[in-house]
């Protein structure tokens, strides 16, 4: 490879998260390549759970459909006690705003290949496997396409299948999508943040055809001394997670009568090892919870694991880095493609960390109701939890505190005492519409842009706002759907919102205003110094009021 090749954009990991953000950039027009050290995808099973947020994403790289085929939709999460009797419900939709179930569990490794496929299709797209990634430094080379750019290309170290040679090449971005042990999360000198929930506990992944006594949803067993979770992942595929003390062994001799101890409850096992209850594998993991300090320097990002790590109990490991993925890559593409100013890439950062600490610590508070931690004060936690979760209502606020609304910001337009400002910062429902004569669904239609929604006739100051965006106004009567838009939108006290390219409510036009009521923040992050190939980009005003 030449000393000097030079990428848009270098992705560390071609895991979930790295193939998905690899995915998205390419919808926006940015070129990538993805750098791998294992030689294919790895063949056990990891992650298994996403919500209809993360299943949204999937349908904007194009897998949903495949991925629903795979998939098997849950109704929620159970709370029990040590005898198995319910003590809360987490009801989750078949149906969520986003449009798909709020639940599905799947299969890791099947999700990993169906991204891999939609990665081929692209030709922005390139993957190298068996390739570790060594160093990732600023580079002292000139950016010869902009010489006055202090920000600079990024050298990217590496070696190929086990080789002692190092090669080099630059980026104009590189997105650290390597895990909790990253390289770089190391490399921008960033630290973790301890929010203190760390236990080890053993996962257990199974095949069988025997009958299991199962609830469809996830269940979280509450008990000081034996803490577990139990879930069907697929049609005869099932997960037991169990925390277990450092000399409890379920491997070797008398490993299998440890294991057919602990699954008693849920499915009966002979008294020697048989072969309708495959243990596909067993692996130790100490779940924690931790946050890195930082998420950026210059044009390096963490995502995923290397920027944070939560306890599974809330199944949403792997949802917050495909977010991660979705918040950035439109920003990443429209600073890379149209010249748009760096501060847009503050707002990373900005928005995706406070609402990654929020689910750490709902997962957090999860595992105190299910273990109460191992302190002097577990017992009482535990009963806290317990009685707080039987009030009615707390669970329903709870299912819906999974996905809270984005901090106000400069790309969130909250303004107190304005009506309509309870949508910024939310994701614009989904719905199946009627466009053109066909049925689709909602971002099919809108695609990756930007978008006004409006329930009026478009006024010239909302005219010049969309001009000046590349974007479509669609009234939601023309799509002709089944009034989840117009009535969401009178619900938010709105008469129209612009919506970002991940869908989130930037801003609003309060009802009875006809105007955004200050766009100037947000203009000027999104303000392009040059036209792109797309002919529908133009240069954003400072300024677009009245």
């Amino acid at each position: 490879m030449s000393a000097t090749a030079r990428r848009p954009v270098v992705i560390i990991g071609a895991g979930p998260v790295g193939v998905t953000a690899a995915l998205l950039l390419a919808r926006h027009g940015v070129r990538s390549l993805l750098l791998e050290r294992h030689p294919d995808v790895y063949p056990l099973p990891r992650a298994v759970v996403v919500d209809d947020e993360v299943h949204r994403i999937l349908q904007s790289v194009g897998v949903h459909e495949e991925f629903a085929a795979i998939a098997r939709p849950a109704p929620g999460l159970r709370l029990l006690d040590a005898r198995r009797r319910v003590i809360s419900e987490f009801p989750r939709s078949m149906q969520g705003l986003h449009g798909f179930p709020q639940l599905s569990m799947f299969n890791q490794p099947e999700l990993e290949r169906l991204l891999r496929g939609a990665l081929a299709r692209r030709p922005e797209c390139e993957l190298w496997s068996g390739v570790e990634v060594v160093s990732v430094t600023e580079s002292d080379t000139p950016n010869t396409d902009a010489p006055d750019d202090p920000t600079g290309p990024v050298r990217v170290t590496f070696r190929r299948g086990g080789s002692d040679e190092e090669e080099h090449l630059w980026a104009d971005a590189v997105l650290g999508c390597d895990g909790a042990g990253s390289l770089t999360r190391d490399a921008i000198g960033a630290a973790w943040e301890n929010l203190h929930f760390q236990e080890s506990w053993r996962v257990i992944d199974v095949r069988t055809s025997r009958p299991v006594r199962t609830w469809e949803g996830a269940e979280q067993i509450c008990c000081p001394t034996r803490p577990a979770t139990f879930m069907r992942i697929g049609e005869d595929r099932y997960r037991w997670e169990f925390r277990l003390a450092d000399d409890e062994n379920l491997e070797g001799p008398g490993g299998w009568e440890r294991l057919r101890e602990l699954v008693a409850p849920w499915v009966d096992l002979p008294a020697s090892q048989s072969d309708d209850f495959e243990v596909i594998r067993q692996a130790q993991y100490t779940f924690q919870a931790r946050l890195a300090d930082r998420w950026r320097k210059g044009r390096v990002f963490l995502l995923g694991d290397a920027a944070h790590l939560t306890p599974p109990f809330v199944g949403q490991g792997l949802c917050s880095g495909l977010r991660d993925a979705n918040n950035l890559t439109w920003k990443l593409a429209r600073v890379l493609r149209q010249g748009a100013p760096e501060a847009l890439l503050d707002t990373y950062e900005r928005e995706r960390k406070p609402h990654a600490r929020h689910m750490i610590r709902v997962a957090v508070a999860v595992g105190w109701a299910m273990t109460g931690g191992q302190d002097r004060g577990a017992a009482f936690r535990r009963a806290v939890v317990g009685t707080v979760c039987r009030i009615p209502g707390v669970t329903e606020a709870v299912s819906r505190d999974l996905s809270p609304a984005l901090a106000a910001g400069p790309l969130v337009r909250r303004r107190p005492g304005l009506a309509g400002r309870g949508l910024a910062g939310t994701f614009c429902p989904q719905p199946w519409i009627r466009h053109h004569g066909r049925r689709a669904r909602l971002d099919d239609v809108v695609r990756d842009a930007f978008v006004v929604l409006t329930a009026v006739p478009a006024t010239a100051q909302m005219t010049a706002v969309t001009a000046a965006l590349g974007a479509p106004t669609i009234h939601v009567d023309d799509l002709d759907d089944d009034g989840t838009l117009a009535t969401w939108l009178a619900r938010g006290r709105a008469d129209a919102v612009l919506l970002r390219p991940d869908r989130v409510v930037m801003d609003t036009v309060p009802s009875g205003s006809g105007h955004f009521p200050d766009p100037t923040a947000w203009a000027s992050l999104l303000h392009t110094a040059r036209r792109t190939t797309d002919a529908r980009s133009v240069s954003l005003p400072r300024s677009t009021a009245p």
